[in-house]
């Protein structure tokens, strides 16, 4: 199967095609959801912010000056609207991002509070890798890093909790 740049894409659904939209939308919804997971918010508010990022794309589509970088342009408004859904919310990021009920007894006890006491940039990026077939790519568009930084952070990160877990 043949896959349609983004460049395209836009410019089909610039014309009106619903199934380029849909297309769209199932090529960057995981990058939206992983930059939500980055950010600590739960699955409501995750539904929150993809619901308004998808809106403000589609009322800037025809403002886009580089359709090839709707990628970037979709990390940015979901890291935006993140910070507002925190903000409005009063929350800040939720220092535990580790599904505890996956572990049990005092190894998951331990895994949480190792995982409380790394850096934020630390459990944001581990959060956002934790994500269901997140790509290196999407991770960096999440946290607005360089894609060659990725792998080298993730390790890094890891090995901190592991220190930590010691």
């Amino acid at each position: 199967m043949e896959t349609v740049p983004v460049a395209d894409l836009v410019e089909r659904i610039r014309e009106g095609d619903e199934e380029a939209w849909e297309e769209l939308v199932g090529r960057y919804v995981g990058l939206v959801h992983a930059t939500c997971r980055g950010h600590g918010l739960d699955d409501v508010a995750a539904a929150g912010v993809n619901e308004v990022v998808w809106l403000r794309l589609a009322d800037h589509l025809r403002d886009l000056r580089s359709p090839d970088l709707v990628g970037p342009w979709i990390a940015a408004a979901a890291r935006r609207e993140c910070l507002r859904w925190q903000r409005r919310r009063g929350e800040a990021a939720a220092p535990a991002g580790l599904d505890a009920g996956l572990l049990t007894g005092a190894r998951a006890q331990a895994v949480v509070a190792a995982f409380a006491r790394l850096a934020p940039d630390c459990r944001r990026l581990l959060r956002v890798v934790a994500a269901p077939d997140v790509t290196d790519g999407e991770v960096a568009a999440a946290l607005d890093l360089p894609a060659g930084e990725v792998a080298g952070a993730r390790d890094a990160c890891l090995g901190e909790l592991e220190r930590r877990l010691g």
